[in-house]
């Protein structure tokens, strides 16, 4: 950890993590310095669990609602970008990459969106361009969320929010879900991380689907 990073937004959000159910657990080699974690994304838990376990800052759309979740955000480095502005793409890119020089990992969803759970979305490449423009040697990680066999029970696709909201809160038990950190990616040109991040992603859940039983 940088000297005066504050442990408070990790804590904060691991905590949430476990209040709203989720049983985090952490797998693989440990995330180096300069470190860009590209994962899938289905749930709005996918933020406390993440953030939780690996204490990453986020890339974020700047439409977060209410202005608590901003402050929220704020308070976790998070990098705030115009999805709908590709002219500017090139500086949102920049701006990333300037974020990787510190030691804190900085993580994004290239599906753009939360999605169905049984199938991975579309990878955006365009703030995959970060890594070329990265001053200092980025490690680029691909991240599995796993969720096991709840993983279309909690996923947020054709729902409005505050229904997924209650529906994932008033689900039973608790809700095991392990953060597969994959090995780094070679560097390449944006287009083709994105197809092997999607790619490295989509082996290791097929992997965990088939040692789960019955399946």
């Amino acid at each position: 950890m940088t000297a005066g990073q504050s442990l408070w937004p990790r804590r904060f959000l691991a905590a949430a993590a476990r209040i709203c159910g989720a049983e985090a657990r952490l797998v693989g080699d440990p995330i180096a310095p300069h470190s860009l974690l590209v994962a899938n994304h289905l749930s709005w838990l996918d933020i406390l669990v993440l953030g939780g376990a690996t204490g990453c800052a986020f890339v974020s759309k700047d439409t977060l609602g209410h202005g608590m979740l901003h402050w929220l955000a704020d308070q976790n480095g998070t990098l705030y970008v115009k999805r709908e502005h590709r002219k500017d793409a090139r500086n949102q890119a920049t701006e990333i990459a300037r974020a990787l020089a510190g030691d804190k990992p900085i993580a994004l969803f290239p599906e753009g969106t939360t999605g169905p759970g049984d199938d991975l979305l579309p990878f955006r490449s365009t703030l995959l361009e970060a890594a070329t423009y990265a001053q200092k040697d980025v490690s680029i990680r691909p991240v599995a969320l796993d969720y096991g066999e709840a993983r279309t029970e909690v996923a947020w696709w054709h729902e409005p929010g505050t229904d997924n909201v209650l529906r994932v809160l008033g689900r039973r038990g608790s809700l095991p879900v392990t953060v597969r950190l994959l090995g780094p990616l070679p560097h390449s040109d944006r287009k083709t991380l994105a197809a092997h991040a999607r790619a490295a992603i989509g082996a290791a859940l097929a992997a965990s689907d088939s040692r789960q039983p019955g399946l």
